[in-house]
């Protein structure tokens, strides 16, 4: 079953440049605190939805030419949530919930742990302190990183899909790839994202078959209320709302 539903799941955003690893919910609230539990049963059917580097061109930039006049927040989180609720068309005899990375609980904290999601799922390999051996920080605050074998830094995770009536109690689990080993590189990985991560060197820790292009990091790089003129909505949108 879950064979099919990933094939389906493929099949549907891979054209758009996002990626699907599935998971079961007990791998998860296995190794987050209560806090963070999602409500399901363990053997519940999930999957972890990233955006590649292509995502920019091959659904981005279509979606705000076709939706412009419709943009009335961050369009990268439009355009997931666009995708994402249209995948409940794909599945019309299935309870298909999602959870979108940026949203909250009431008390302010993150729906998801989405690097935690990532890892149990295989998708990127959560690197965190507890993975340095020689801890070098003290008293730092010193905040994990994933790493995708294929992309480096370059991706982002974007939500989960859950299919409640889905049980999967015999899915096998898939380790993440371990591509940062040694430990200098995850002490510099670590670094690099607490201290320098402006400078996106944490991106390329290990060499990365697809990276994003001078146009998209010039978006990402540019503050969230400044990012509607790089992509020419701001005039659109003014003139929607005053004519």
């Amino acid at each position: 079953m879950e064979r099919r539903v990933a094939e389906r799941l493929r099949g549907a955003l891979s054209p758009f440049g996002f990626e699907v690893h599935a998971f079961k919910v007990g791998w998860y609230n296995a190794v987050v605190q209560p806090a963070f539990h999602l409500p399901y049963t363990d053997d519940t059917l999930a999957f972890v939805v990233l955006s590649t580097p292509s995502m920019f061109e091959k659904a981005l930039k279509p979606f705000v030419n076709k939706e412009r006049l419709k943009i009335i927040r961050d369009p990268v989180d439009q355009c997931v949530a666009y995708h994402l609720s249209r995948l409940k068309e794909k599945f019309p005899d299935q309870t298909v919930d999602i959870m979108f990375d940026y949203e909250l609980l009431p008390n302010r904290k993150p729906k998801f742990l989405a690097q935690t999601a990532a890892h149990v799922s295989g998708a990127a390999y959560y690197y965190q302190r507890k993975d340095v051996k020689l801890d070098p920080w003290g008293k730092k605050k010193i905040f994990g990183v994933c790493i995708h074998p294929r992309y480096g830094g370059w991706f982002a995770i974007r939500g989960l899909l859950l299919f409640p009536d889905i049980q999967v109690p015999f899915l096998e689990q898939c380790a993440p790839v371990d591509c940062v080993s040694t430990e200098e590189q995850r002490i510099e990985l670590l670094e690099q994202f607490n201290f320098h991560w402006q400078d996106t060197r944490y991106r390329d820790i290990i060499e990365v078959k697809e990276k994003y292009s001078e146009e998209q990091k010039a978006y990402f790089a540019t503050p969230p209320a400044e990012r509607l003129k790089l992509l020419g909505l701001t005039q659109e949108i003014h003139r929607s709302i005053f004519h």
